[in-house]
């Protein structure tokens, strides 16, 4: 019979395993340097956000950008009522 846990659920670690000894040996953050690296979380502005619900919507945005910048010409500006 599997033994319940505090929280109510079946605690699925069978009675044989000591978790001393699992966990003795193991090293936090291991991989966390090598998990930033590929990792780039930017927080959006409330205003901004509404406008794009979520993270494709952002890259579309950010990609339809980086090729306006490649048009000959975009990058300057003209006097209005030029």
């Amino acid at each position: 019979m599997k033994t319940k846990s505090i929280d109510g659920k079946n605690d699925e670690l069978h009675p044989e395993y000591d978790l001393s000894s699992l966990l003795k040996e193991g090293v936090r953050g291991k991989y966390a340097k090598r998990y930033a690296q590929g990792t780039n979380l930017v927080l959006l502005s409330p205003d901004v956000a509404e406008d794009f619900p979520n993270d494709e919507a952002v890259n579309e945005a950010l990609r339809l950008v980086i090729q306006l910048k490649k048009i000959p010409g975009s990058g300057k500006r003209r006097a209005i009522g030029s």
